[in-house]
Parts: C-alpha cells; sequence; structure tokens
C-alpha cells in the first residue's frame, strides 16, 4: 500500500513539473514574440527616418550640382542659351530647396512621434537644418550677383524669400521647444522648504493641530523656492530641528557646526525629494 501512494506521489509531482515547464516555456515564448515585434516595428520607424534623412541628403547633393554648373562670369549671360540654362538650374535649386525644407519637417515630425529617440538623429537633424539655412546665404549672394549685372530672375527670389521665411520659421520653433523644455526641466527639479519655530509654523497655517500641510490654506509666499540640483544644504540656524515633511532618513543628515548649530545636508536629492517636493522643519 505505501508503494502504491509512493508511486501516485511521484506521479503527480511528476506531471506537475511537467505542467510549470510547459507554463515557464509558454511564458518564455510570449516573451520572446513580443520583444521580436517591438525590434520589427523599431526597425520599421529606423528604417522610414533614414529614408527621409538620405532624400534630404540626396536633395542637396543635387543643389550643390546645380550652384555649380550656374556661371556668371563676365559673356556667358549674352546668349539667350546661356540665360535660359542658368533660369533652369536656379528653378531646378529653388524646387530642391523647397523639397528639402517640406522633408526636414517631415523628419522632425517622425522622429517627434517615433519610439527611437537618437540623439545623434536630432544632431543629425539640426544639421541639415544649419545646411538649409547655409543654402539661403549662397542663394542670397547669387542673387546680388545677378542684380549687380541688371538681371532679375523670380525663381531666385521667390527661392530667397521662401528660405527667409522658413528659416525665420524654424528659428521660432526652436526657440518655443528650447524654452518649453526648460520650462519643464526647472519644474522637474523644483521644490520649496520652510523652517520655523512652532508658533511661526501654525501663524502661517502650514501647522494645524499638530499636522503639517494639513490643507492649500497655508501661506506658500513664506517658502523658499530652489532648483533641487543646486541647493544641497540649508542652514538652520538653531541647535534643535525636526522634519515635519516626510523625507527617507537615509537621504540626509542634520550635521552640527563649531557653535552647535545644525545644517541640512542633502546626501541623495532624488531620494530625499521623492516624497514630497515640500520641505517643513520645525527648529527650537
Amino acid at each position: 500500500m505505501r508503494k502504491v501512494v509512493l508511486s501516485a506521489l511521484c506521479a503527480a509531482a511528476l506531471l506537475t513539473a511537467c505542467n510549470n515547464s510547459s507554463q515557464e516555456k509558454s511564458s518564455l515564448q510570449a516573451q520572446n514574440d513580443s520583444l521580436m515585434l517591438e525590434l520589427s516595428n523599431r526597425d520599421a520607424e529606423l528604417d522610414e527616418i533614414m529614408g527621409s534623412f538620405n532624400e534630404i541628403q540626396e536633395g542637396f547633393r543635387e543643389i550643390n550640382e546645380a550652384e555649380n554648373r550656374v556661371d556668371l562670369k563676365e559673356g556667358t549671360l549674352e546668349s539667350q542659351s546661356s540665360a535660359d540654362k542658368i533660369k533652369e538650374d536656379i528653378r531646378f535649386i529653388s524646387e530642391k530647396l523647397k523639397s528639402n525644407r517640406e522633408q526636414i519637417a517631415k523628419l522632425e515630425a517622425q522622429l517627434k512621434k517615433s519610439n527611437y529617440q537618437s540623439a545623434q538623429l536630432k544632431k543629425a537633424i539640426k544639421n541639415l537644418t544649419a545646411e538649409l539655412a547655409a543654402k539661403q546665404q549662397q542663394i542670397e549672394t547669387l542673387q546680388a550677383e545677378l542684380a549687380a549685372k541688371n538681371i532679375r530672375i523670380a525663381e531666385l527670389d521667390e527661392a530667397v524669400m521662401d528660405l527667409n521665411k522658413n528659416v525665420d520659421e524654424l528659428s521660432a520653433e526652436n526657440e518655443s521647444k528650447t524654452k518649453t523644455v526648460e520650462a519643464q526641466d526647472q519644474a522637474l527639479n523644483t521644490a520649496w522648504y520652510v523652517y520655523g519655530t512652532k508658533s511661526e509654523l501654525k501663524d502661517q497655517k502650514i501647522l494645524k493641530k499638530g499636522d503639517v500641510l494639513k490643507d492649500n490654506e497655508f501661506n506658500k509666499d513664506y517658502f523658499t523656492q530652489i532648483d533641487i540640483r543646486k541647493v544641497k544644504e540649508i542652514k538652520l540656524y538653531s541647535k534643535r530641528a525636526e522634519l515635519l515633511t516626510t523625507h527617507p532618513q537615509s537621504s540626509y543628515e542634520l550635521a552640527k557646526d563649531d557653535k552647535g548649530q545644525l545644517t541640512l545636508k542633502i546626501n541623495n536629492p532624488n531620494e530625499f525629494w521623492s516624497v514630497s517636493r515640500y520641505l517643513v522643519i520645525q527648529v527650537r
């Protein structure tokens, strides 16, 4: 009888192990499939982005070739065929510049919504925008040379006007993005602190019936705003102090100077401010 029971238990254990192994294998397969799908999507996004990038680069190459064909040396504009050829090249440059401008905007939009956030690609787009601005300068120089020969080409005037508009728009957009990033960065690294006696904290409604920051009626102007990346120490000018707000104990220390007065030293800012961005210290 004992052998029968033992055999049954072994069989059950073996069956359970097989089931667990099968479940683990299925879970690993699902994880693998998910990872492969993510990699495939990322590759598709990167291919699309690089396709746009290569089109822009090819556009600039064709522009350079067309610019090299434009010859404004003495005598080259005397024949109608030469003048027509210059107009044709300038019309081509104008169209390519317009196409590149649109492609750069498309590339920026692709990268903005893509999961593939690459610092090198962002830098490359910035370089393309700078190259577009450089082309504007070259077109303006060409325009000035033609004007000196009493020649006005409508396509060239349009190219300069479009480029000026585009560069102004890009500059304004980049400035706006920079300000937005700076504002977000500032907000993410802003905190407020206050220290005072029990009565002072009560007067400012920071401390109510033993509770700190119980509601939003406290005087926010009484707090000092700081950048948590820069402020790592706060002098308390007191020999006794107690933190009333919640901050991990491992992230700070209260150090005494030679006069016995305390200074709050924040050793790990990210951890210290992880619970609350308001710091209230009661001193005595």
